[in-house]
């Protein structure tokens, strides 16, 4: 059995740790895929059969020195599904212990922070004795270089202990990272300060000025220090999203023991089937059905749909969804891993740790960066040290040090993923759950959008509206026929019809009223013989009446055109009933048409304003659809498509998908999940109206929890927004790495002798890979 799990990677200091590790993972045989994020700080690793944590983590820590520590275990494919139930706050104990791991790190960041800016302070000063006269006069050279050396060391080597045990671990593996470029560049100003030290106390004489850079050491690492430190905290903020929604879950139920006794109980007690209490403005502790009462809901903080939907017995409740109303009794279905809102965080957080394409690029140029700034800093060196002013050693040690610490591969690294951090988290609190961020990246490029009628812009529940009855048949006897017909059938037009006849005959319970009785009679179901459905056309079958058997055919125009059914007479009434919108369907027997039933499916609210708003955003939108041209065009005319795709059966859809692809067009298409399963894989992106309390839709790159087509335009203008954060971002990372290395090298001195200070670049490295989070982080205010 295929078996997924989720590892927090410790001590991963920038994107080219993260692709160690992951080479490190891929190395492994029984792994079938690898995905380490550097956003995340999280490591995903997916096998065909049970995954050895221990032995995984012990070939990790062997190969590269990095720790993984096991947050939790999730099935293949979208992580919603579970077998074993598994309570909701024992599944989060793996998010907490992620937090608090992430807080231990953030507070040590800011401890050694503190240490170091007192003490950079203090050697900065002391290495100023030109603008402090008196430095100079307490402090002999020798002594003061002594002194620097004193303040100097616990910053390089114990606020800075990172990135030496970073690179050690490296060199052991024989590779190298960022870590090794902030060691190499502060250990040069170190160690050459250290050897100046040691001649100037020693008195040597080389006859040339000797002196120390300690204030580069101490200042650039603790820059960098600031640096990770900002941006933990950043990257912290990028992820609230499944802080959020982790927040949601209630902490207790009511639970009626034995059907008698109401008690308080912690959430992870409850197990399915239990009878649950939920009192007014509550929240709902487990996902459930409500077997007493009604309530009102509000269901926005996991749907995003901001209107309360009213709830009745037999219907279905959310967890974590807040009871506006009055008590009611539930029964719970679904808990811990298997609940909706477990399925939302697991598939939020399995889109945030994936890699979406346009990162490859960015990972192939972290992989040779560090090589390639080491021997831009070792010529930097060479060069200076042949043609530099005098003395010609420490303007080329300078210019070295300079380009060591302005390189950083970090920003490229983090330019994609905190982008896809925060525009799935976006998506998340306006109800679009992404499956990965290959789904993110491709929903930003699409230009067309197919929407499904049925269920996408109408609600799926379809009513019958009118009975016509021709020459001896009466109302009652067209739909006593066609719902005898269809009353094993699943399809809701079946139903809607079944319903109808229904309605009729429950009208049977009047204990007096004999015309009523009678009424009802009339609607009572025949048995049904030789049943046989026709695709695309309707179905046949031999009624048993009173009166023998009777041959009947039910369905559209061409079942009867099949069965040669004249339609002549009656074609004005027809064409009038589909200008209107409606499904027509026909009942006929073996020689003429005897009845018609007219079917309307109401179409959502906010269907207009979703079209309008996919075209707002430069979309082609095509309406798709079973009904024929004038139904379907009645449709598309309330909601203002102008691009129709009419007697579409549910396996032709795939096809017109794939003619639209073929035009150029890179498509989404929208739809339930099951009947449209096919054209949404076909699709460029397929997007899901949710249907329920199971968000977990196979077939679907995008799911929509509310089935509010509006979230389809919401889904498409945050992708977009992503996709231009990302490349806003790799553009910086690009550019700052670009500029700054050639300047850090000394390009600018033959012609203007502008040299960039090591200090000022590690500042700059600092704030680069910040720079990228924030920018990120601007998604957080997109306005929907």
């Amino acid at each position: 059995m295929k078996q997924k799990k989720i590892f927090i990677v410790r001590g991963m200091d920038c994107a080219s740790c993260a692709l160690t590790i992951e080479k490190a993972l891929k190395e492994i045989p029984e792994l079938s895929s690898a995905n380490v994020n550097y956003a995340t700080e999280k490591a995903v690793v997916e096998s065909d059969g049970p995954i050895d944590s221990f032995r995984l983590q012990s070939a990790v820590k062997e190969k590269t020195g990095y720790e993984l520590i096991e947050e939790r275990t999730l099935p293949p494919g979208h992580e919603g599904h579970q077998m074993n139930r598994v309570q909701m706050p024992g599944e989060m104990e793996g998010h907490d212990h992620a937090k608090m791991l992430k807080e231990e790190e953030i507070k040590k960041l800011w401890t050694k922070f503190l240490w170091g800016a007192i003490l950079s302070g203090i050697i900065i000063f002391l290495s100023l004795p030109d603008y402090f006269s008196f430095i100079g006069e307490i402090f002999p050279k020798g002594a003061r270089f002594f002194l620097l050396l004193i303040l100097t060391t616990p910053v390089e080597f114990w606020v800075g202990k990172q990135f030496w045990t970073s690179s050690w671990a490296s060199l052991k593996r024989r590779d190298v990272n960022m870590d090794t470029l902030v060691a190499l560049g502060t250990g040069a100003a170190y160690f050459s300060g250290l050897a100046v030290t040691f001649l100037e106390i020693s008195n040597w004489k080389l006859g040339i000025k000797l002196d120390v850079f300690f204030d580069v050491a101490a200042v650039v690492t603790t820059l960098v220090i600031l640096g990770k430190y900002l941006e933990a905290k950043a990257k912290g903020s990028a992820s609230e999203a499944i802080k959020k929604l982790l927040k949601l879950q209630a902490k207790t139920a009511h639970l009626l023991h034995e059907g008698k006794h109401e008690m308080e109980v912690p959430i992870e007690k409850v197990v399915s089937d239990d009878i649950l209490i939920v009192k007014p403005g509550e929240k709902i502790p487990v996902d459930g059905v409500i077997i007493e009462g009604t309530a009102t809901l509000d269901e926005s903080m996991v749907t995003g749909e901001s209107l309360p939907v009213d709830k009745k017995e037999g219907d279905a409740v959310i967890g974590a969804t807040i009871n506006k109303t009055s008590s009611f009794k539930m029964k719970a279905t679904k808990v811990g891993k298997d609940s909706f809102l477990a399925q939302i965080v697991a598939m939020v957080e399995a889109a945030q740790a994936s890699r979406a394409p346009i990162q490859k690029f960015a990972d192939l140029v972290v992989s040779y960066f560090v090589p390639v700034v080491l021997i831009i800093a070792a010529a930097a060196f060479v060069v200076w040290l042949v043609f530099g002013p005098a003395p010609a050693f420490f303007f080329a040690l300078v210019n070295s040090i300079a380009v060591l610490v302005v390189a950083c591969p970090c920003a490229m690294g983090l330019a994609t993923p905190t982008s896809i951090m925060v525009g799935t988290g976006k998506a998340a609190e306006h109800g679009v759950i992404i499956r990965d961020a290959e789904a993110l990246e491709l929903a930003g490029k699409i230009n067309a959008v197919i929407l499904d009628k049925t269920g996408t812009l109408t609600k799926g529940e379809p009513a019958v509206t009118d009975v016509v009855a021709f020459f001896k048949d009466d109302g009652n006897k067209v739909v006593r026929y066609a719902a005898s017909l269809e009353k094993l059938s699943e399809h809701p037009i079946a139903q809607s019809i079944v319903a109808y006849a229904a309605s009729l005959g429950s009208l049977s319970s009047h204990p007096l009223d004999k015309a009523v009785k009678a009424a009802a009679e009339k609607t009572r179901l025949y048995e049904v013989k030789n049943f046989k459905a026709i695709p695309g056309q309707g179905i046949e079958g031999d009624v048993i009446t009173e009166k023998g058997n009777k041959k009947l055919y039910f369905g559209n125009a061409a079942l009867m055109e099949s069965k040669k059914i004249d339609l002549s007479t009656n074609q004005e009434l027809i064409e009038k009933l589909e200008n209107d919108g409606k499904t027509l369907l026909l009942l006929a027997d073996d020689r003429m048409l005897i009845g018609i039933i007219a079917v309307a499916d109401t179409i959502k609210s906010t269907a207009k304003e979703a079209v309008q708003r996919l075209q707002s955003l430069g979309l082609e939108v095509w309406l798709i659809t079973g009904d024929n041209e004038r139904t379907a065009n009645a449709i598309s005319r309330i909601v203002g498509i102008d691009k129709v795709m009419a007697r579409v059966l549910p396996q032709d859809k795939a096809e017109k998908v794939k003619k639209l692809q073929a035009l150029g067009k890179r498509v989404a298409m929208v739809g339930d999940g099951i009947n449209d399963a096919p054209a949404l894989t076909q699709a460029d992106v397929g997007i899901a109206i949710g249907t329920g309390t199971d968000i977990a839709i196979e077939s679907a790159d995008i799911t929509l929890v509310a089935g509010d087509p509006l979230g389809v335009a919401n889904a498409i203008l945050i992708s977009r927004k992503t996709l231009i954060n990302i490349k806003q971002n790799l553009f910086w990372a690009f550019i700052y790495n670009i500029l700054l290395i050639p300047v850090a090298a000394g390009l600018l001195w033959p012609q203007w002798e502008i040299l960039l200070n090591p200090i000022l670049a590690g500042g700059a490295m600092a704030f680069s890979s910040l720079s990228v989070v924030l920018n990120s982080l601007r998604l957080k205010r997109l306005k929907i």
